[in-house]
Order: structure tokens, then C-alpha cells, then sequence
């Protein structure tokens, strides 16, 4: 069965089945998502307007059964930072259009019909649109109540809340993961751009779809092994992240004094251990939840949860550690609870969980909240943001914007987009990844972190200065390409420790497609995507004064080790020379 690409034009509701272009078959995920919104979206288009396109790509392992390789990548220009943004997600989307053949699902134009929203059904050699205007107001759960309602058999649904409906650059595109719960397209308003088209939710149906071919199964399920054995006995991969999922970083990090904590004020905090991963664990073993849990088909690493309150009812599922930082330290929540709460509300509602959060940290700068008020950020997030109130609108802008309505200084964003929960002035090459990162500061554009701070691939001092460019850009190298094949970016600590672990990856690839593909090869192919996107933000208007962190981190010291940004405009671009 052959892939195919399916074009969809809601100008005037058709689509088209294509041949895949011979330049992008051996492409797949942020790849293929960054190579057609690059050569098909005219850069200085306005993201919400016509000429923006939405593009769903499966990595290129997605669909098989190797270990973490369920990963879907979306792209389009962002509403957010104004440059080229990949956003990847698991869930049950990539498998099911890895299945039924689709190479990449192009969305481009809008609808003349301002009042009428959609439902892109995706079936074999078939896209039908569907008015639903029983679905308009309703937030993600719903959506997906009514479509299993709809359909008996299996369908992936992708799709978005109110706060999508009304374009707001923090909303997201959610997924159905195989327990019923959502995963997020994050980042970058996604959601927006989705709104924006009139496209309430996407389903892609598994009727009539057939197993993955596989060149050389032999060979590939003797790399699919030693590729299973390299994730499960790395400590990272195979037991911290399992054990308390993303948050066993907050006590790393406070420790390291790379907690950003009072809108990034200072590095660790007084109250770390009522949010920690290892509160988190404890309270899921006592409350009936589940410590491991995975978000796509086949994931070992199993770091997502279920997180339920005292009485043993459900609050949220993926519970990461950047929501929990940001609405913890840095916000200044110590309810555990609270914060789950919140982060199941922000599921349902479709909006970006760190962008949200890291602008209540600037409310409170701002003088519309008080630091640790939780009861009224939820206010904020329950009734404000989903009904479009002038407040709500004001914070579904997003942190950047916000700091320029109020006049602030101390705005942490770069490239527009909020700085996730690592502090560049004390895990430096995190900060590179931030400052040059194409899709504004993104901690998974490059995790500096795992060698600043986990010893991962070595270690890299995060308080100085000496490799971090280098080791920042050998890292956003290789999740471009790792971002591209479908796997989990978790897949990075054995590959970064373990010998077997890379080349086991390369061969699984090799033999799905039946190529000869190198590690070189792989490289390469993460140095071309990213000068791609680069190439992109420089015709969208963005250029190396981009490439910064906020100037307020270059002059105040942050405690407790009382460090700043210290990196000239000058050692930064250095990164570009590759």
C-alpha cells in the first residue's frame, strides 16, 4: 500500500489524493511538516488568515511496532511567535493515518462562512465535511463523548475547544490517546490555526487500513529489540520517568538552583517538596491512580499517570512537570490538587498548559493576581478564558503579549513564546537551546538539560559558559531528526548513553523502507530541517536579534548561586555556524 498525501482546501470544501512528491518520501513527522509549510506558506502571511496551512504528518516509524514510535507532528506558520512551528504529539493519530496510507494531511484556505465549523473525516481514498454545529461551544471531552457516540469502531480524533473556536494564540490541538484521554499538540496556538480554518475536530477512521509494510521484518524486529532493551535500562528512561513521570524534575532541578521560581526570580523554592514527583507518586498509590501509563501504543518508557483527588476521582492524566513547575514555584500554588485540577481543565479546554501557566506567573507581576492565589487563577481559567471576557482574551494572548499591555519588563518569552520551567542563567545550555531554538524557547527543541544536569552524554557544567553552543546545537540536531521518525524525544537518554541504542534506531528505519541509511545520514537530516525552519523565520521577519533572551536575565543576579545571562549576541549566533 502506498503512501499517499491527502490535500484538503476549505475554501471550497474538496480535496485532492496525491502521489507523494519523490523529494519528500524519505521524510516523515517535523521533516515532512516543516518541508511543506516551508516550500507551500508564504512566510509573511498572517497565520490566522488564508494563506496559512495546517499539516498533519506520522513520523516514519509511526504505525510499526517499535518501542516509543507513535508520535504525530503538526505544522503551520505560529500565531504565536510568528515563525515555523512543529508541534508532535502521541495519542492514537499517528498510527491510524500511518495505516490507512496518509503520508501528510494538508489543510490550507478557509471557509467563506464565518458562522459554520466542520468535521474533516478522513477515511481510505475519502475526506468528508461535515457542518457540526451541535459541536460549537463544547470543549474537548465533549467532542470526544459525541464522537464515540458516532462511531462504533476505532477512530483517532483530533480536535479543539472553545478557546480554539475563538483563535486565542494559547490554544492547542488535543488527541485521543488509547484510554480515552487527550493529549495536546502544544504550544505555538495550533489550536488557533485549526479555529481559524473552521475545523472543529478531525477523525480518521481505522476501517479498511492494513499493517504497516516492513522491507526486512527480520532484521527489524532484531533492531526493535536491542532498541527496547536500550530504553528500559537506561536509569532515566527505564526507571525515573516511570517511577514519577516528568516531575521527578523538581526536586532535581531545585536542588540545582534551576527552579525558576516568582516569575523567575530565583532559582530554587521553599515549598519544592508539596509538589514533587515523589508527593505526586505517593499520592496516586494512595488514591487508586496510576503511577505508569502510556500515551501512545507501545510506549515502554510509560512515564504519563493518572492523577485522581482524596476521594479516588479522576483530575488529570500526563501530569508533566512544566505545568506543575509553572504553576507551583513559579505561580506559587502548593496544592498539588489544585495545580491537577487545573491541568485537567486545561486538557478539556484545549490550551497550551506552560503557556497558560507561565502567564498567570506574569499576572502576577501584572496586578491581576496575587502570588499563590490559585482559587482565583482558576476563576481566571474556568470562566475568563473559555467565554472570551476581556480578561480572558487578555490572558489567552499569552505571556509576551500580556507584558506589553501592562508595560512589564520582566517579560520571560523569547521569539514571543513563554520559557518553560528550566532557568537559563543556571543551566546555561538550556538557555542556548531557548535563545536560538526556531520555535521561540522550547525545552524540547534541544533538553540541554539531560547533559547540564542529569550527566546524560556526558556532563556540560550548567553554570558556565565553555560548550554549551556546541552542545545546544548537536542536541537540536538530533531531536529534529529524532522528531522526524515518530519516536518519543525520551528515546535521547539511551541513545545518548548507550552505544547500541542510535545505530539500533537507524536500522529500524533502514529496514521499514528497505533504504541504507548511516548515522550521518540521520545528522544531516537534522541539519537540514532546522536551516530549513531557520530559512523560514528569516523571510518571516525574524532574524538574530531574535535569537535572545530577555535583557532583564543579563542584569539581575538569580539566587542561589546569584548568576546571570552572560553570553554575548555574538557567542549566540555562533550556533548558526554548522
Amino acid at each position: 500500500m502506498a503512501d499517499l498525501v491527502y490535500r484538503v482546501n476549505m475554501t471550497n470544501l474538496s480535496f485532492k489524493i496525491e502521489e507523494v512528491p519523490s523529494e519528500w518520501l524519505g521524510l516523515g513527522g517535523r521533516a515532512l511538516t516543516s518541508t511543506i509549510v516551508a516550500k507551500e506558506v508564504d512566510p509573511e502571511c498572517h497565520p490566522l488568515g488564508p494563506n496559512n496551512k495546517l499539516v498533519f504528518a506520522p513520523g516514519l516509524l509511526s504505525g510499526t511496532s517499535a518501542s516509543n514510535s507513535g508520535r504525530n507532528s503538526c505544522g503551520a506558520k505560529s500565531p504565536l511567535t510568528g515563525g515555523i512551528k512543529e508541534s508532535n504529539v502521541g495519542g492514537t493519530s499517528a498510527g491510524i493515518m500511518s495505516k490507512l496510507g496518509v503520508k501528510a494531511l494538508i489543510i490550507e484556505g478557509m471557509p467563506q462562512n464565518e458562522n459554520t465549523f466542520y468535521q474533516l473525516h478522513v477515511t481510505k481514498n475519502n475526506v468528508e465535511f461535515i457542518e457540526v454545529p451541535e459541536l460549537v461551544g463544547l470543549d474537548n471531552y465533549a467532542v470526544l463523548d459525541a464522537m464515540a457516540a458516532k462511531y462504533d469502531k476505532k477512530v483517532a480524533v483530533m480536535s479543539i475547544g472553545r478557546v480554539g473556536e475563538m483563535r486565542m494564540n494559547l490554544a492547542n490541538i488535543s488527541v485521543k490517546d488509547p484510554g480515552g484521554k487527550l493529549r495536546s499538540h502544544g504550544r505555538g496556538g495550533l489550536g488557533a490555526v485549526m479555529g481559524s480554518k473552521k475545523i472543529k475536530c478531525i477523525t480518521v477512521d481505522a476501517e479498511n487500513y492494513k499493517e504497516v509494510t516492513i522491507a526486512d521484518p527480520e532484521k527489524f524486529k532484531e533492531a526493535s529489540k536491542i532498541f527496547t532493551k536500550a530504553l528500559q535500562e537506561n536509569p532515566i528512561s527505564g526507571e525515573g520517568l516511570p517511577a514519577f513521570g516528568t516531575n521527578v524534575l523538581v526536586n532535581i532541578l531545585n536542588e540545582a538552583g534551576g527552579l525558576p521560581t516568582r516569575n523567575f526570580r530565583a532559582g530554587n523554592w521553599e515549598f519544592a517538596e508539596n509538589i514533587c514527583g515523589e508527593t505526586m507518586a505517593e499520592n496516586i498509590k494512595a488514591r487508586g491512580g496510576k503511577t505508569t501509563h502510556g500515551c501512545h501504543a507501545g510506549c515502554v518508557i510509560q512515564c504519563s499517570q493518572v492523577y485522581n483527588d482524596k476521594d479516588g476521582n479522576y483530575l488529570t492524566s500526563g501530569f508533566e512537570y512544566e505545568t506543575i513547575w509553572a504553576l507551583g514555584a513559579n505561580f506559587g500554588i502548593k496544592d498539588l490538587d489544585l495545580i491537577a485540577k487545573m491541568d485537567g481543565l486545561m486538557d478539556d479546554l484545549g490550551v497550551d498548559s506552560i503557556e497558560t501557566s507561565v502567564t498567570f506567573g506574569l499576572a502576577v507581576d501584572a496586578g491581576i493576581l496575587a502570588y499563590g492565589d490559585g482559587e482565583k487563577a482558576y476563576e481566571l481559567l474556568s470562566k475568563d478564558l473559555p467565554n472570551g471576557t476581556p480578561m480572558g482574551r487578555i490572558i489567552g494572548s499569552g505571556t509576551h503579549l500580556l507584558g506589553k499591555l501592562y508595560g512589564l519588563v520582566r517579560v520571560p518569552t523569547v521569539k514571543g513564546q513563554g520559557i518553560p520551567a528550566y532557568e537559563p542563567r543556571a543551566v546555561k545550555g538550556q538557555g542556548i537551546t531557548y535563545a536560538t531554538s526556531t520555535m521561540g524557547a522550547d525545552h524540547t527543541a534541544g533538553y540541554a538539560v539531560a547533559t547540564n544536569i542529569l550527566n546524560s552524554g556526558g556532563h556540560v557544567d550548567p553554570l558556565k559558559k565553555e560548550g554549551q553552543v556546541e552542545l545546544a546545537r548537536n542536541l537540536q540536531i538530533a531531536t529534529a531528526a529524532v522528531d522526524s521518525t515518530g519516536m518519543c524525544i525520551f528515546v535521547a537518554f539511551p541513545a545518548l548513553d548507550d552505544p547500541k541504542c542510535l545505530p539500533a534506531l537507524v536500522d529500524m528505519i533502514n529496514a521499514r523502507f528497505g533504504c541504507s541509511l548511516t548515522i550521518d545520514d540521520v545528522v544531516n537530516l537534522g541539519k537540514t530541517i532546522l536551516k530549513r525552519e531557520h530559512e523560514f523565520n528569516i523571510k518571516a521577519g525574524l532574524n538574530s536579534a531574535d535569537d535572545r533572551l530577555p535583557e532583564f536575565m543579563k542584569y539581575e543576579t538569580l539566587p542561589p548561586h546569584n548568576v546571570v545571562w552572560d553570553f554575548t549576541g555574538e557567542e549566540i549566533d555562533e550556533f548558526w555556524n554548522f
